[in-house]
């Protein structure tokens, strides 16, 4: 189970994707995350761009809460095609974000 709520991983797709306009917020946005959220973040996105399989998501989890060397915004900022990975992630764990960007995008 992921220690974050698919909506948070929803706004961070929508603002990795205009991360010119963004990326402050954005960088803030994680910043203010749990270590246990931004550790299952981390692990949605390895799961996403195939680094681990969706079951090997609590070893993911743990990886990314003990390799952690830099802010977690720092690196996921520098992973290209974040948003990509996120969604890519969340489908491989049986999870969706599409109905939360669209409340999103509408203003919910």
């Amino acid at each position: 189970m992921i220690d974050i709520t698919v909506h948070k991983i929803a706004q961070i797709i929508l603002m990795s994707r205009e991360l010119d306009r963004a990326e402050g917020e954005l960088r803030a946005f994680i910043d203010r995350l749990s270590e246990e959220e931004q550790a299952s973040l981390v692990a949605v996105m390895w799961i996403g761009r195939g680094s681990f399989e969706a079951e090997d998501l609590e070893e993911a989890k743990r990886t990314a809460f003990e390799e952690a060397t830099t802010p977690c915004a720092d690196y996921l900022l520098g992973t290209p095609h974040l948003s990509d990975h996120l969604e890519n992630g969340l489908d491989a764990l049986g999870l969706s974000a599409s109905d939360d960007e669209d409340e999103l995008i509408r203003g919910g």
